[in-house]
């Protein structure tokens, strides 16, 4: 289930001097408007997750760096869970078995 429209929800938050408007920062969470829990099953008041309505998920990845400045950690599951490619490994095979 790809939600295009997925906003942000995340541990922490920092607002930009320059137009003082907030953004997320920490560990960051796909979150879909009208629902109380993130992609990944998380609960948002149980686990004190912020809401950003007005940041898209998109912008919240380290590939994209637009709102990403603060951003220590993407949820792996809900990256997967938003169809985050899956050739994008941490690990390479450096030896394969004949």
């Amino acid at each position: 289930m790809a939600l295009r429209s997925a906003a942000v929800a995340a541990g922490g938050q920092w607002v930009d001097p320059d137009d003082g408007i907030r953004y997320p920062a920490g560990e960051v969470h796909a979150w879909e408007r009208g629902r109380n829990e993130t992609v990944c099953g998380l609960s948002l008041s149980r686990s004190r997750l912020v809401r950003f309505p007005h940041v898209p998920w998109a912008d919240v990845q380290p590939e994209s760096g637009r709102h990403a400045e603060e951003v220590q950690a993407v949820c792996r599951r809900c990256r997967a869970g938003l169809g985050g490619r899956r050739d994008e490994r941490g690990w390479t095979r450096t030896n394969p078995r004949p």
